[in-house]
């Protein structure tokens, strides 16, 4: 293994393909969703076809905001699909970091090399850090070339805080399943909460939309803190980004803390 850096470094390389997947998903959201909007986007039609539809469907499916490029880049791509695609890569690699190995038996063959427990969660937490935000730069310029031909109107800066919380977002998935799957040992569980996570992030807003009697409901959806501001239209809350990277940060510190407190087993 290489000195500095091992694991991180294994990691990166083990997942290339993977990567690369993830990477050809989304270049291709982009290039199918954005292009769309000069031809729906601020017509009357799209805005008679909204306003036919139920409040509550465009509510929570944030399509009251796709009047506007930005907005509809908000909505479709780093709400919905793109969102749905980063939780997918970043809960697949959290849940195999750690959970995955030990129970394929390789965590064992990992920890007999001289690296320590805390060691292998913190390199590939920062493998996986890194991963999303490779993803999340090739979205920033995916999409900053469509920005001009697909009349998206977008401001710069708003849209690098919006991939900032956009990663953020994705990040807190993967460390809740790298979390899950330190203290159990058990991959399905650091899927399970990671799933649960972005799952019931992007419920909560849905229906804390809903109804002033259910707003309680968004102060427990990280979607919600993340995307409640429209950052791509309006510019990231950066309390909100530094609250999500900083969740993340303590669900990667008790992961480590957990695997060196406990036995590791097949």
């Amino acid at each position: 293994m290489p000195r500095i850096l091992p694991l991180f470094t294994k990691a990166l390389t083990d997942s290339w393909r993977s990567t690369l997947a993830w990477a050809l998903g989304l270049s291709a959201a982009c290039m199918l969703y954005l292009p769309l909007y000069p031809s729906i986007g601020g017509s009357a039609q799209m805005q008679d076809l909204i306003n036919a539809l139920p409040p509550e469907m465009t509510k929570a499916l944030n399509y009251d905001q796709i009047a506007s490029g930005p907005g509809y880049t908000q909505a479709t791509m780093f709400g919905l699909i793109g969102f749905l695609l980063m939780s997918m890569a970043s809960i697949g690699w959290g849940a195999a970091a750690v959970g995955g190995d030990e129970e394929s038996g390789l965590l064992e063959l990992t920890l007999a090399h001289s690296v320590t427990r805390v060691q292998v969660v913190l390199e590939r937490a920062l493998a996986i850090l890194v991963r999303i935000a490779l993803l999340s730069v090739l979205v920033f310029l995916m999409v900053l070339g469509l920005n001009g031909p697909s009349q998206l109107s977008i401001d710069v800066g708003h849209l690098a805080g919006a991939v900032l919380l956009f990663a953020a977002l994705a990040l807190l998935s993967g460390t809740a399943a790298l979390c899950a799957g330190a203290l159990s040992g058990r991959k399905v569980y650091g899927i399970a909460a990671g799933a649960a996570v972005a799952v019931l992030g992007y419920v909560f807003n849905a229906v804390g939309r809903q109804s002033p009697d259910v707003e309680w409901l968004l102060n427990l959806s990280p979607y919600h803190w993340a995307y409640g501001n429209s950052p791509v239209a309006n510019g990231a809350d950066w309390g909100a980004a530094a609250g999500l990277y900083g969740i993340s940060a303590a669900l990667i510190v008790l992961g480590a803390v957990a695997l060196q407190r406990r036995d590791v087993g097949v």
